[in-house]
């Protein structure tokens, strides 16, 4: 289904980031995988290659302004295109809106809502140009799209989440504005909202997962009582696998989504509805 086309992933090295990866990599893509994590992202990378399948690791923080142009470029000095964008990375820093610091905030923001920014506003550079040139001499366009990762914290908002559903409310919008400007171009962009999916942004606090962000560590997970009457409201009555939401983001990224744009898909087991 992605036979010869290049996918760039954000926070690839695990979880749904991983599992799509994978994914693609199995259905003929040339994936790129782009995680904060080096060592991960390396291995996550030898581990498609040894199933037979292409892709490369291209390891960065994605909050640093010059990162968004740099993966962009690498993947088109490499393959010559870039068919998908994939906008995964992203991380949870919860409290309570009254104890939330301004550090807090801004840093969910900018790996949530500036990078994929920066990496739309880089890629339209590439994009744009052809797309135009395509139009003015009569070519059909290739397959271009994005796919951003929203949740359903940015649709419904959630208790100690205000910087997360804030910003996944934003890429929402930003989704939104991109297939209206660039639906002319042929160009798709779709979100992929999800729920409790089985990574260690959902797993239990007591658990012990831990991202360090610059020095920083910030710990990962959901409290075990909350997290237990969270998932008991999910009419499935389980948390999803990353394999179930990867699956998500390849069906607004295939040929099977080609006239569906600015849309949200929700792959929560019905959380929500």
């Amino acid at each position: 289904m992605f036979e010869n086309q290049s996918v760039l992933i954000t926070g690839a090295a695990n979880g749904i980031g991983y599992a799509a990866a994978r994914q693609f990599a199995a259905m003929g893509a040339r994936v790129f995988l782009n995680d904060l994590d080096a060592d991960a992202c390396a291995k996550s990378t030898q581990s498609i290659r040894e199933d037979g399948n292409t892709a490369w690791s291209l390891p960065g923080n994605i909050t640093e302004s010059e990162t968004p142009q740099s993966l962009i470029q690498q993947v088109i000095d490499q393959c010559g295109e870039l068919n998908i964008l994939v906008n995964n990375a992203g991380f949870t820093w919860d409290g309570m809106l009254h104890k939330m610091s301004d550090n807090q905030w801004q840093r969910i923001q900018d790996v949530h809502v500036t990078a994929p920014f920066r990496l739309i506003r880089a890629l339209a550079q590439v994009w744009r140009p052809l797309a135009k040139k395509e139009a003015e001499t009569d070519q059909p366009h290739p397959h271009r799209c994005i796919v951003n990762v929203s949740s359903t914290s940015g649709l419904h908002g959630n208790i100690g989440q205000i910087n997360y559903a804030s910003a996944k409310m934003a890429v929402i919008g930003m989704t939104k504005t991109v297939a209206r400007e660039w639906g002319r171009f042929g160009i798709r962009c779709n979100a992929v909202a999800f729920g409790y999916i089985d990574t260690r942004l959902t797993r239990s606090t007591d658990e012990g997962h831990v991202l360090t962000i610059e020095g920083q560590s910030i710990a990962l997970g959901i409290p075990p009582k909350v997290r237990e009457a969270s998932l008991s409201a999910i009419p499935l009555e389980r948390a999803g696998t990353p394999e179930e939401a990867a699956a998500g983001i390849l069906l607004m990224a295939s040929p099977l989504a080609s006239y569906i744009t600015g849309h949200t898909l929700e792959v929560t087991g019905g959380l929500g509805i």
